[in-house]
């Protein structure tokens, strides 16, 4: 299953009912398989995707492009993460010297998500469309050409382009020359 076209995603923002089931229950399994990519565990995962698909029923008005669909759900979910993650550091009430320890790693582990995200943003459309359907939301390379109408060889080599480019991206960041 691709992401749904923009005529779906503006009848959601438009607050049709039919079209924002329809819209949720095609982005469960994106949300769900990215929510598993990056929370700490399976039970965070099931909580930060369920949390995502509430955001986005509640707030899918909100959304200024129809074509943004993707990466505003995956700011969400990344962001319900974090949530999580926050939430179970609470919990679990380490001694004061692990706190902080866990705290620098949160907040460096954010930062660091935050990079790759302004990175992958940063990427040219037609490289960003294939960079997530195939390292985030897993499609085989030969699905990825076939849903984009691209030959195997003109996916891989967009693919290649936006790996290099965040690459570029983080390493740049990691030098201290730009964030």
């Amino acid at each position: 299953m691709c992401w749904p076209d923009e005529h779906l995603v503006a009848a959601a923002r438009e607050g049709d009912i039919e079209s924002i089931s329809t819209l949720i229950s095609g982005a469960h399994p994106h949300v769900r398989r990215f929510a598993y990519s990056l929370c700490a565990t399976p039970e965070d995962a099931e909580d930060a995707a369920q949390e995502a698909l509430i955001i986005l029923y509640r707030k899918i008005g909100t959304l200024r492009a129809s074509g943004a669909l993707a990466s505003w759900m995956f700011r969400i979910v990344r962001n319900e993460c974090l949530r999580q993650l926050r939430l179970r550091t609470r919990r679990a009430e380490p001694d004061p010297d692990s706190a902080v320890a866990s705290a620098e790693e949160e907040a460096i582990n954010r930062l660091e998500a935050e990079r790759v995200a302004a990175a992958i943003a940063a990427l040219p459309g037609d490289q960003r469309r294939v960079l997530i359907m195939r390292d985030v939301q897993g499609y085989s390379g030969r699905t990825v050409a076939d849903l984009l109408g691209l030959s195997t060889a003109a996916m891989k080599s967009r693919l290649h382009r936006a790996r290099s480019a965040v690459q570029r991206s983080l390493e740049v960041g990691n030098d201290g020359n730009s964030a």
